[in-house]
């Protein structure tokens, strides 16, 4: 107990908060119950979605703060955001199809519009030409074909007076010249929380972003501006609500207390190549979010789609390290997910069909993703078994132009291959357990070639 509490001090005070309020929240977090996360460590894929106003300027759901525009100017958004050709069936029909478990749908992003008949603020759907609830449709949809839903929920606000707006790192052009009221606040939040979590049946997770507004940096003026987010009042909040409800947080730091999984943006965990994502990897359930383009929100001029193929490869290597891969799709303002994005999510489903019984349900492989591949692993039926017992490994060639493979290998007893023709060859030293694989003479797979292995 008194390492988890050090620990805690040390992400709260990396996250911007003074020792004292580190570890007030540390003791409080301690008292949070986690949820069960079975169903998400066997789930391995899912649907992110980024949809809102913004997708009418066609410029991504930054576009508030990057071009920049005032907040009197971007609320007449409101008047025009029309998704007359949003059809929830549809969006759910396209996220099974393609292999998905789940479906994450940003409830409220930084901009503060809130995707759903909310209370609490009149800058809503309701209020749009529209004039539906999404998230009731997406809910009773979700409901209907058995998928489960989460919700993602800006921390951050670039239109709300009482966010803590002087401080952070963003939104600094909106025009807003009132004082903030933090507690007021994060009652805002917690109140519209309530109505996600009581009005919508059972809800996945949730998946907050935006901490990273107010976190302490070098170009930072006054180092001690970072705000307290309560934590612990807001989780334990949702736990009172929904106490299966997962909780996680993009702020690119280790986990604090109360939260069931972490998230790594844009990078396999423990890969740091887009600069997200440089906090140390836990021992909790993980996930990795990434686009099917270059952008979250819909970007009329983005045309950097991933291939399906690459696609896989992000799946195939976020299961190496036994994580989840949230993919997102941007809508356009119409609603309907972009030609571009359902094609490869065919195409991922496709290949799951075929080969997600190496993917769904496996843990992480005994060694990380190489640049040959990934590794995965599964359970067998029984260790008992003769001819079926053990494990089974699962050996992704995603490059195969070493012609080769060798791996440590314990308890080995037999290798094939799953997905190409002809024989394996493969040479075993018992004595150091050393395994190699010669690819070089196969005919590979264009996408992912699979050498399922058997292990005592």
């Amino acid at each position: 107990m008194k390492k988890l509490t050090l620990l805690l001090l040390a992400a709260l005070t990396l996250a911007g908060a003074t020792p004292t309020q580190a570890q007030a929240q540390a003791q409080a977090q301690q008292q949070i119950p986690g949820a069960d996360t079975q169903w998400f460590e066997e789930a391995r894929f899912g649907m992110f979605v980024h949809f809102g106003p913004y997708a009418v300027l066609g410029a991504g759901e930054w576009v508030m703060n990057s071009r920049p525009i005032a907040r009197a100017d971007y609320l007449n958004l409101q008047n025009v955001f029309n998704p007359q050709s949003f059809d929830a069936a549809e969006w759910v029909r396209i996220a099974k199809e393609a292999g998905m478990r789940y479906i994450i749908l940003t409830s409220r992003h930084h901009d503060g519009f809130s995707n759903w008949a909310t209370a609490q603020s009149e800058w809503n759907i309701m209020n749009t030409p529209y004039g539906r609830d999404i998230i009731r449709q997406l809910a009773d949809e979700c409901r209907a074909q058995g998928m489960k839903l989460g919700f993602y929920y800006s921390l951050l606000d670039w239109t709300r007076d009482d966010y803590q707006w002087r401080t952070g790192r963003t939104g600094q052009n909106s025009g807003r010249t009132a004082p903030s009221d933090w507690r007021g606040y994060v009652d805002f939040m917690k109140a519209q929380l309530t109505e996600l979590l009581t009005q919508y049946g059972d809800i996945a997770m949730i998946w907050f972003d935006g901490h990273w507004d107010q976190t302490a940096d070098a170009n930072r003026t006054d180092q001690s501006a970072a705000v307290d987010w309560m934590y612990p009042e807001i989780y334990g909040h949702i736990r009172s609500l929904q106490p299966d409800c997962l909780i996680a947080n993009n702020h690119h730091l280790p986990p604090f207390a109360g939260e069931d999984y972490q998230i790594f943006e844009r990078d396999v965990p423990g890969e740091n190549t887009a600069g997200y994502s440089g906090q140390a990897v836990s021992r909790l359930p993980l996930e990795t979010c990434q686009t099917i383009n270059g952008s979250w929100g819909w970007n009329i001029t983005d045309r950097r789609y991933k291939s399906s193929t690459e696609l896989i490869h992000l799946l195939v290597r976020t299961a190496g390290v036994g994580g989840n891969l949230l993919l997102n799709v941007g809508p356009m303002p119409d609603g309907r997910i972009t030609p571009e994005s359902t094609e490869r999510l065919g195409a991922m489903g496709d290949w799951l069909r075929r080969y997600g019984h190496t993917i769904y349900g496996t843990k992480a492989g005994f060694v990380r993703p190489q640049r040959w591949g990934a590794v995965t692993t599964a359970a067998s039926v029984s260790a008992s078994d003769s001819k079926s017992g053990g494990d089974k490994l699962y050996i992704h060639i995603l490059d195969g132009s070493e012609g080769a493979v060798a791996l440590n290998i314990s308890g080995f007893r037999s290798a094939r291959w799953l997905n190409v023709e002809g024989p394996l060859p493969v040479s075993h030293d018992r004595r150091t357990g050393w395994v190699t694989f010669v690819t070089a003479d196969s005919a590979l797979d264009p996408v992912d070639s699979i050498i399922e292995v058997s292990v005592n």
